[in-house]
């Protein structure tokens, strides 16, 4: 690929997925010149903070990786130097890892107008041409059209099929439906409760609502924003959060 102006393709490993907090592990960069040449960066980062047990499986990078590597404020003017006037792309980055690199910019004093350039988000363009649909995962599950599209027992029959090639393809033959259960996308650990109201970061309870969304750990507002926590007793939340609420209440925090 040679592009009329540079660009730029990177790409974030990061502590999590929260763009308010979560710090950067390692930025990889790839630099496209129009004349065909490229040039590499890739530097891991120190976050200052645990990268979670379940990140590292993930990402495989451990605190002990990273103890020695810089912190982001030590490399951020080399970091915006390599991306010079270059145009911006990569995977997702318009809703993760742009706006967290440009706070990562910002704690370390420096200014990073990326709007300002031209953006070429791959997913984007993915999720714009790729059917993501029954039609489309019949057609990648099963190599077949499907033809009574719409219909509810055509669209439950073609249900079953990818239902049995996905327990080949991810599953266990001998348990079968049920060798899928684990793949629960909706559900994740970091959250406390069913419906994602308080979500764990950094080993502290943050509300995901409200007037303390990610601000606040419910420690915090134990301490100085007790009505809060009476105020949501009160309100339309679950019996799981709210039998948090009532310990927290008496002095006892959840882990």
């Amino acid at each position: 690929m040679r592009p009329r102006h540079p660009l730029v393709v990177f790409d974030l490993e990061a502590t999590g997925l929260w763009i308010e907090k979560d710090k950067i592990v390692e930025i990889g960069m790839i630099k496209l010149l129009p004349d065909g040449s490229r040039q590499d960066y890739l530097k891991r980062v120190n976050p200052g903070m645990p990268i979670p047990a379940e990140v590292s499986r993930i990402i495989n990078i451990t605190d002990d990786d990273i103890k020695d590597a810089p912190r982001f404020k030590d490399i951020a003017k080399e970091v915006l130097e390599f991306i010079g006037d270059s145009n911006i792309g990569g995977f997702n980055i318009l809703r993760f890892d742009l706006p967290v690199l440009e706070r990562e910019f910002f704690g370390a004093g420096v200014s990073f107008y990326w709007r300002e350039r031209d953006i070429y988000d791959a997913q984007k363009v993915y999720h714009i041409h790729e059917k993501r649909d029954l039609t489309a995962a019949y057609q990648l599950y099963c190599g077949k059209e499907l033809v009574n599209v719409h219909s509810a027992l055509g669209d439950a029959e073609a249900t079953v099929e990818i239902f049995d090639a996905q327990i080949k393809k991810y599953g266990a033959l001998e348990q079968g439906i049920e060798s899928l259960k684990n793949f629960d996308y909706e559900r994740s650990s970091a959250y406390f409760d069913k419906e994602r109201k308080f979500c764990w970061w950094n080993k502290e309870l943050y509300p995901t609502f409200g007037k303390y969304r990610r601000r606040k750990h419910i420690k915090d507002i134990f301490n100085n924003d007790r009505p809060y926590l009476e105020w949501i007793l009160k309100g339309d939340f679950s019996e799981e959060v709210k039998a948090m609420i009532k310990k927290v209440l008496g002095g006892e925090f959840p882990h």
